[in-house]
């Protein structure tokens, strides 16, 4: 009996979606509930699960194709049936030269990558299928080109004897060996999506920056002090994100306007702390929330952040996961970056941007001192928050972190 797959429904607002890859081959063995595909939409990768046990007999769409929910994507078969049907071995041609057999998408690449042909290799997969292995295998055991001979050495006679070295050198010859080569991919479906967002942010808010800078002392004698044990109680690394969300959800109280949205002629000023924290991921950066912030325990946030950082990078993260939240809090730090100004995320007003920790001269009482420096950038809205506002807001993240017992004692 042969069983379709079939994309599954998509997320609200999410109308179609691209093949980013399939995990398994025409003539593969395929268990229950095991992932066959990858669709990737412009907020998250879909794992697309077997409907049940047997072959996958057939891909009815390839890689880089879009599609849309309730589309067939490929058949199966079941496993006895597939044996009744399977054709006797057909025999190679007369002049010894194997049969071509079809080869995939992914396969195709890598022949045209490789400078190869599908009849130059033979295929290790059912029915002689060529495998990417097979390509690779036979790219690695390709011999190297031979050497082109020097050119031969002119004769005495036709160099000057007398000629200085400086002369004989002063013309050097140009590399012509070297290759200007160019690739051209299509973006992915989150990379287009991060794009029209960014210029979205841009075209659509009255946006500024407004910066600051923090003495990290205090927080960072804090960390150390109780590192070991936190950890130990709470089996999670202690970092400074803990810090930098519970800041700002206690300057968001004083401030709600950056904690607003614009709807059409409307404010939107939510009640609720859903802090979106940017991380990276192999496809570009997502931003994943975390929901009643202003609920979680140090420990809490440093346990979803950890888990939204591994799921990002096994795009595992959920629609859900990344959907919503009223601000973010981007680190560009963890790169090296000293300052930047980052770009709204529709429809928040406001995003805080921390930067690398910096040892830098200070003045603290009256005498220069060394201190371990942080960079602020508050990036807003004009429309519904002032000036005012903003820089009273990133001061106020600013004596969170300089003195974290306040964050304790709601002061």
């Amino acid at each position: 009996m042969n069983t379709e797959v079939k994309v599954p429904q998509l997320p609200e607002s999410v109308a179609d979606a691209t093949i980013a890859a399939w995990h398994k081959k025409p003539g593969d063995r395929v268990a229950a509930d095991e992932n066959l595909v990858d669709l990737e939409t412009d907020k998250v990768v879909l794992e697309v699960p077997s409907p049940g046990s047997g072959i996958l007999s057939e891909v009815l769409v390839p890689e880089g194709e879009v599609v849309t929910a309730g589309q067939a994507l490929a058949r199966l078969v079941d496993k006895q049936e597939e044996d009744d049907a399977a054709p006797a071995p057909e025999k190679p041609p007369a002049n010894g030269t194997a049969a071509t057999a079809p080869v995939g998408p992914a396969v195709r690449r890598l022949l045209d990558e490789h400078g190869l042909s599908a009849n130059d290799i033979e295929g290790s997969g059912k029915n002689g299928r060529i495998l990417k292995e097979d390509v690779l295998a036979r790219a690695a055991a390709a011999p190297a080109a031979e050497p082109v001979p020097a050119p031969p050495t002119p004769t005495p006679a036709a160099t000057p004897a007398a000629a200085p070295a400086s002369a004989r050198s002063e013309a050097p010859t140009p590399d012509v060996t070297g290759e200007r080569s160019e690739k051209r991919v299509p973006m992915t479906r989150l990379r287009a999506r991060i794009a029209e967002r960014l210029v979205q942010a841009q075209h659509n808010a009255a946006m500024l920056t407004t910066f600051n800078e923090v003495d990290m002392q205090p927080s960072m004698e804090l960390r150390k002090r109780y590192r070991d044990r936190f950890e130990k109680t709470h089996e999670v690394r202690l970092g400074f994100m803990s810090f930098f969300v519970m800041a700002a959800v206690a300057a968001l109280k004083r401030f709600p306007a950056v904690n607003a949205s614009i709807d059409g002629t409307d404010i939107v000023y939510h009640g609720f702390y859903d802090i979106g924290v940017a991380v990276s991921s192999p496809r570009g950066l997502v931003v994943p929330i975390l929901r009643d912030a202003d609920l979680l325990s140090p420990a809490d946030i440093e346990r979803r952040i950890c888990d939204f950082a591994t799921r990002a990078r096994d795009s595992s993260l959920g629609i859900d996961d990344i959907t919503g939240g009223t601000f973010t809090i981007s680190n560009g730090g963890v790169f090296g970056s000293m300052l930047s100004t980052p770009i709204l995320n529709p429809p928040q007003s406001a995003i805080l941007g921390m930067h690398k920790i910096q040892e830098r001269p200070v003045v603290v009482e009256g005498e220069i001192t060394i201190r371990p420096m942080m960079y602020l950038a508050l990036s807003y809205d004009h429309r519904i928050i002032d000036g005012r506002e903003a820089v009273q807001f990133l001061a106020a993240i600013k004596d969170a972190i300089e003195d974290p017992a306040r964050l304790l004692l709601e002061l």
